[in-house]
């Protein structure tokens, strides 16, 4: 009930006196005790598949009216994963205030996984994911999917770190790792990765990271959308092959012909742009941290 009360923004007391509504309305018994849980009976399961079914008709019937209407309206609430709210939701988000006035917008800070989920209960509109191919997210049926581009990453070292050149992640396994946090999908890559490999320091953001290995803690390995620009005291390493993860926008298959969710992919596909070359910009500009060792 406690679950189910967050998930609904009510109190578990609320969520109980539905559930007992609905079991007079529909004369059937739709819970039952499993331990200190409750779990669907089969004529709640029916239940359950009927209003799903039912809701996505609601969708699409509100899509198709949007459609129609071929006007940016409503609300669209986005999950991305903290890079991307970074890097490119204030760029999207401030192409859709000035393009279409009549769209409010909102934004939820999640992991990718935590973004799918959101966005398959209906809870959020769209969502921008991380998805590295050796870490795999998986889609739901009902979700369409589209990439936006491909973000590479580099192992970051002190400025006087003895690795230099094209290594393979391999040859740093050794290394004092400074990672994300344990959850990220960017930890499940690094340890799927390098199996067996546990870092010294897990931190939430990247940021952090890279004021560690400036400190000479250790070396990290950092997407290029998450670093614009180096720090002084760290150069970059390339590895080889290049890790890369796909940068991906998704949404319900009943939400597709909104005008509101076409003018959020090009948004976001003008932000990729955006970023993308500003990150040319800060690569030229610290050309002389990267693969060069210390003399």
């Amino acid at each position: 009930m406690l679950a189910a009360g967050e998930a609904l923004h009510c109190t578990p007391s609320a969520v109980s006196q539905q559930i007992a509504k609905l079991e007079r309305e529909t004369g059937a018994v739709l819970v039952e005790k499993d331990g200190r849980r409750l779990r669907l009976t089969d004529a709640g399961r029916v239940l359950a598949d009927h209003a799903e079914r039912v809701l996505t008709s609601v969708h699409e019937a509100e899509s198709a009216l949007a459609a129609h209407r071929d006007t940016v309206t409503g609300r669209l609430t986005v999950a991305a994963f903290a890079t991307a709210c970074r890097a490119l939701m204030p760029h999207a988000l401030r192409r859709l205030a000035v393009d279409h006035p009549q769209l409010t917008t909102g934004l939820i800070e999640v992991n990718p996984h935590e973004g799918l989920e959101l966005l398959r209960r209906g809870h959020v509109d769209l969502a921008v994911l991380d998805d590295w191919p050796e870490v795999g997210l998986k889609y739901p049926d009902t979700v369409t999917k589209t990439q936006i581009g491909a973000d590479h990453a580099d192992l970051i070292v002190p400025t006087n770190h003895l690795l230099s050149g094209k290594i393979s992640l391999e040859a740093a396994r050794h290394e004092r790792w400074i990672a994300v946090r344990a959850g990220d999908v960017c930890y499940e890559y690094l340890v799927r990765k390098l199996p067996g490999l546990v870092p010294d320091f897990q931190v939430g953001e990247f940021e952090t990271q890279l004021t560690l290995i400036a400190a000479g803690l250790g070396v990290g390995l950092i997407p290029r959308l998450a670093r614009p620009a180096l720090p002084d005291g760290v150069r970059v390493v390339e590895v080889t092959p290049l890790p890369t993860r796909r940068v991906v926008i998704a949404w319900r298959d009943s939400s597709a012909a909104r005008p509101a969710i076409k003018a959020a992919e090009e948004a976001l596909r003008d932000a990729w742009d955006q970023a993308a070359t500003n990150q040319t910009v800060a690569r030229a500009v610290s050309a002389s941290r990267t693969v060069n060792a210390p003399a």
